[in-house]
């Protein structure tokens, strides 16, 4: 599995609701089209959290690269109706940075060989 994590901040006087349900409508559009596996969104806690990471936490969860790709793929065609629930959660956030993990070992390390 593949998780494609983001932080971000919400623009000014956006509440963190709205921002909610639009990131939730969005994601399960795109479960529901078989584009994702599963995501989460989460809210920094108690102000703990890396410098420069934002106050939301996002994590999108992918089989693969071909997967990530054919959902990269569907938002940039901009074409309904992805497009307008794209914009209804993006248009919200700000300071946006990004990330791509994988579960490991995953499938492809060989077990018990250490190259280095």
């Amino acid at each position: 599995m593949d998780i494609y994590h983001g932080w971000c901040d919400l623009k000014d006087g956006v509440g963190d609701m709205e921002f909610a349900d639009a990131f939730t409508t969005y994601m399960e559009k795109l479960k529901a089209d078989g584009f994702i596996e599963g995501y989460r969104l989460t809210r920094r806690k108690l102000g703990l959290g890396g410098e420069g990471l934002g106050e939301f936490h996002f994590m999108i969860e992918v089989e693969g690269l071909a997967q990530l790709d054919e959902a990269f793929g569907l938002v940039a065609s901009r074409a309904a109706p992805v497009e307008g629930i794209h914009f209804a959660a993006n248009s919200l956030i700000k300071n946006v940075r990004f990330a791509l993990y994988r579960d490991f070992p995953d499938p492809g390390r060989v077990q018990g060989e250490e190259l280095f």
